[in-house]
């Protein structure tokens, strides 16, 4: 069992995943539950896109493409080196989550 207790708690309620987009939550007022194989309790809630969500998603996308195109090679390397380490800390976390969802 593990110590770290977002890992302990990862199933012990449905917890909801929306779309950020340009660092807000957007919700189309549509969910679908996504089940542990293993046990076949619910484990997450996911919010469904809508075409505006996909739309704004798809908008932002290509706001930060110019900005990130524009962006020195050794900042973007930071960026990566950056999201690397994270990767790599939350490795724990990160496998148990897939655990659960795929069982």
């Amino acid at each position: 069992m593990s110590t770290n207790p977002r890992i302990a708690n990862a199933g012990t309620a449905p917890s909801m995943i929306g779309h950020y987009i340009n660092g807000k939550l957007h919700d189309s007022g549509r969910h679908l539950e996504v089940s542990n194989p293993a046990t076949g309790q619910v484990c997450k809630r996911v919010a469904l896109a809508s075409q505006e969500t996909v739309g704004a998603a798809v908008a932002a996308a290509a706001e930060a493409f110019v900005a990130w195109r524009d962006t020195p090679p050794g900042k973007r390397a930071r960026v990566l080196f950056n999201f690397k380490q994270l990767l790599e800390d939350h490795a724990e976390e990160l496998a148990a989550l897939l655990t659960e969802e795929h069982g």
